[in-house]
């Protein structure tokens, strides 16, 4: 269940600070330079035996937006990390797009996310839902219904969610703007954190990362560059495999 009296200063905060916060947000999108996706190719390799299947589905992050490519973003960090814990080759793909809600993958991406096996789901999303302001509820709501078709489809797969990111920490962002959705953001993350204890195959990241280094952001300030995909891809490995995601190293999903 959300906390009442965190969801209430989530809530009020919103109401009483969108006279400052909407000029803010409408001068961030007229000065804040818009990245391109990573080029394709979408999806790689990593040499190994018996390789891995890993998918990243979500929003700008999955879709690379602050890396040249794809293989210097969090897919092929996150599979170089994987081949280092299990010894392993890694067959990585991404699915996505830049601004992606909850609402959107589910309605637009995960088709293309299930057509294909996979034995780990590296799910980044919920930043868009905190700066669209969508509420606890349908986050709820659309959040569950991924989760459920992800594994549906693939009952033997992993999600590891990411934890929302802590744009506390995001300069690019003025106050009260910053704190405003920072209180928000950890508000569906506690949400999350309800959604995905329902499954043993659903985890989450912790919401403790280390401080992010100088070359963490782009030059948007806002996502990451290729070292600080680096550096969150190999932090999410190593702070999960312990709490259960080392299970993916024995997994053989669709190899009949």
């Amino acid at each position: 269940m959300d906390d009442p009296k965190h969801l209430r200063l989530s809530l009020a905060l919103l109401a009483v600070n969108a006279p400052r916060i909407l000029p803010q947000v409408r001068a961030l999108n007229r000065s804040v330079p818009r990245l391109p996706d990573a080029a394709p190719p979408w999806q790689g390799t990593e040499p190994g035996p018996d390789p891995l299947r890993l998918l990243v589905l979500g929003d700008s992050t999955a879709a690379g937006v602050g890396a040249a490519t794809q293989d210097e973003a969090l897919p092929g960090h996150l599979a170089r990390a994987l081949r280092r814990h299990t010894g392993r080759g890694v067959e990585w793909r991404a699915v996505g797009q830049n601004g992606a809600t909850t609402r959107d993958i589910l309605q637009r991406y995960l088709g293309e996310a299930i057509a294909e096996p996979a034995d780990l789901v590296f799910l980044t999303i919920g930043a868009n839902d905190a700066i669209h302001a969508r509420s606890t509820a349908v986050f709820r709501r659309d959040l569950t219904r991924i989760l459920r078709r992800l594994t549906a489809a693939m009952p033997e797969s992993l999600v590891l969610m990411s934890a929302l990111p802590i744009f506390g920490r995001f300069q690019v962002f003025p106050e009260p703007l910053r704190t405003t959705l920072f209180r928000h953001s950890r508000n569906l993350e506690r949400v999350a954190r309800g959604v995905v204890a329902l499954d043993r195959r659903w985890m989450i990241s912790r919401n403790d990362p280390p401080p992010y280094a100088a070359d963490f952001f782009s030059t948007d300030d806002f996502h990451p560059s290729s070292n600080g995909y680096r550096d969150w891809a190999d932090w999410a490995v190593d702070e999960a495999w312990d709490r259960g995601l080392n299970r993916v190293a024995a997994l053989r999903v669709g190899r009949g």
